[in-house]
C-alpha cells in the first residue's frame, strides 16, 4: 500500500452552509466532485488553512494539519500549499515570468535549474516576457499551475482549474495537467464536477453529496 494517506472527516460551516465531509485515500492524487454549492471548494479552503472548520481532523500525505480535538492547527503559511484556483488570478501589471515567480518563498528563491524544469514542463517559454493581457484561458492556468510549483509547496490543491476553460482548451490543458502529475511527485486533491475529467488526473475519485 502507498504510504502516502489522506485521511479528512470534517464538519464545515460557511455562513447556513454546514457539510460533513470523510474521505480517506491512499493513493498520492486524490479527486473530490460533486454539484456546485456541494462543498468542494469548502474542503479545499479548510486543507489549504484558509477557513477553520467546526470540528474534525484533516491529515494530508501523513501530516496531521488540523484536529480539533487535540487543538492542532497549523497556519496557513505553514501549510506550504500550492493552490490553483478556477480563474488563474495573475496580476495584470505583472509579465509572465514575474507572476510564476510571485509566490516563491523569498527566503528560497527557486534556482535557474528549477525555473527551467517548470518552464520546460509547461511549455512556458515563449510566454515569459508577456503581459497577462490577451492569454488564452489554457495559457492562464498553465502559468498559475507553474506559479503553485515554485512556491515549493508539500501539495497541489486544484479547484476546479479547467471549468471556465472550452472543451478544445480543456484538452489542451489535461495533458499539462498529467504532465504535473507525473513529474512533481507531490500529493494532489483535485476538485471539479466532471467524472470524465477527473477520471485522466485522479488515482482515487471521492463524491461529496449535495444535503
Amino acid at each position: 500500500m502507498n504510504d502516502i494517506v489522506h485521511r479528512i472527516d470534517v464538519r464545515l460551516r460557511r455562513g447556513g452552509f454546514e457539510r460533513r465531509v470523510h474521505l480517506q485515500s491512499a493513493s498520492r492524487v486524490v479527486a473530490v466532485i460533486g454539484a456546485s454549492g456541494s462543498g468542494k471548494t469548502s474542503l479545499l479552503h479548510a486543507v489549504a488553512g484558509l477557513v477553520r472548520p467546526v470540528e474534525g481532523r484533516i491529515e494530508v500525505a501523513g501530516e496531521c494539519l488540523f484536529d480539533s480535538a487535540r487543538r492542532i492547527d497549523i497556519p496557513a503559511h505553514r501549510r506550504r500549499s500550492g493552490y490553483v484556483f478556477q480563474d488563474g488570478r495573475l496580476f495584470p501589471h505583472l509579465d509572465v515570468r514575474a507572476n510564476l515567480l510571485y509566490g516563491a518563498p523569498r527566503e528560497a528563491l527557486p534556482t535557474a535549474t528549477r525555473f527551467d524544469d517548470v518552464v520546460d514542463l509547461l511549455a512556458l517559454a515563449p510566454l515569459l516576457t508577456r503581459r497577462t493581457a490577451g492569454l488564452s484561458g489554457g495559457e492562464v492556468q498553465r502559468i498559475a499551475l507553474g506559479r503553485a510549483l515554485l512556491a515549493q509547496p508539500r501539495l497541489l490543491l486544484l479547484d476546479e482549474p479547467l471549468s471556465m476553460l472550452d472543451p478544445d482548451r480543456r484538452d489542451e490543458l489535461l495533458p499539462y495537467l498529467q504532465r504535473v502529475r507525473d513529474g512533481s511527485g507531490l500529493p494532489m486533491i483535485y476538485v471539479s464536477h466532471v467524472p470524465a475529467e477527473v477520471a485522466r488526473i485522479a488515482q482515487d475519485v471521492h463524491r461529496i453529496d449535495e444535503a
